[in-house]
């Protein structure tokens, strides 16, 4: 099978297409032809880093949507020609930028009737995030008020449309020309982070989801209500003292990693299938221009995701 691999720790110019052995499934596995493959900010660092995964030679990407081409032995849920969507397992379980993946079955939900593949593979990743953020750290109800940080981003464009449909009031970061747009899918009340320090436009939130970093986390802090929780998805957690802080202020704040989770994805689908929740593709590349596709992702300049097609 064909895949993007690389060699080596660097910038795009580092990728190349390789041939690979097609994978066979194992017990409770299936074998998944790639249809289309998302790309996350994570993506990036890896390739350039090599963050938690180690040293190259490999093939990166998590997110998947594809046709189940066979199954190991005791799958039970899925059976060849099924349309599925997941996540392989992060951050161990990279390889979605190929022709074909083999994970556990339960990596694995049926895609959204309404969606193609591409946007279906927008979503496993990012969507998983915002869900296990919001619903399983941060358990956010009806009647909740919540920030999310870069609210137009991967994560953030879903994590609102979550919020929303748990019934909160939303508060979203943003430049001002993603106003418009946060606004159609919800945001309450959108904040210029330009012009605007989000500590004086909000105050005795719920939760923050800051998947931004830096000194984003102490600040976001000062916005929670006594029992609120901050919960970071990036690098607030390298501030030394974070957690003091929080206590400090009879907050807490939580650092998680996203896991493949079957129940959450089938609930992502439920949300999609209602028209509750809609992914924002900023642009599709064919696998063979990951590298370009890259590129476009560390510029900043997009909204949404950014998808590969594999044909």
């Amino acid at each position: 099978m064909k895949a993007i691999s690389q060699d080596t720790l660097g910038g795009p110019d580092v990728l190349h297409a390789i041939d690979l052995p097609k994978p066979a499934p194992g017990p409770t596995e299936v074998l998944v032809r790639v249809h289309a493959a998302g790309l996350n900010p994570t993506d990036w660092k890896h390739r350039s880093t090599g963050y938690l995964i180690g040293e190259p030679p490999f093939v990166l990407g998590w997110d998947v949507s594809g046709v189940v081409e066979a199954v190991g032995r005791g799958v039970a849920i899925h059976k060849p020609g099924d349309e599925v969507f997941g996540m392989l397992r992060y951050p161990v379980g990279h390889g979605a930028f190929a022709e074909y993946v083999a994970a556990p079955a339960r990596t694995f939900a049926p895609k959204p009737a309404v969606f193609d593949h591409i946007q279906a593979a927008a979503v496993p990743l990012a969507g998983l995030t915002a869900w296990q953020a919001l619903v399983d750290v941060a358990k956010v109800r009806e009647g909740g008020e919540v920030l999310v940080h870069a609210a137009a981003g991967g994560v953030g464009h879903l994590a609102v449309q979550i919020a929303k449909a748990r019934g909160a009031y939303v508060y979203g970061t943003a430049s001002a020309g993603k106003h418009d747009f946060l606004r159609r899918l919800g945001v309450d009340e959108v904040i210029d982070y330009r012009s605007t320090d989000f500590t004086a436009a909000c105050d005795g939130l719920d939760a923050v989801i800051d998947t931004i970093g830096g000194d984003y986390g102490p600040r976001s802090l000062k916005v929670l209500r006594p029992g609120g929780v901050l919960v970071s998805l990036v690098s607030s957690m390298e501030v030394a003292d974070l957690p003091e802080q929080a206590e400090n202020r009879g907050v807490r704040v939580e650092s998680m990693i996203c896991e493949p989770d079957l129940s959450a994805l089938k609930s992502l689908a439920a949300l999609i299938e209602a028209g509750r929740l809609r992914v924002a593709v900023a642009a599709v590349f064919p696998l063979d221009e990951l590298g370009k596709a890259m590129e476009l992702g560390e510029s900043g300049r997009t909204t949404g995701k950014i998808v590969l097609t594999v044909p």
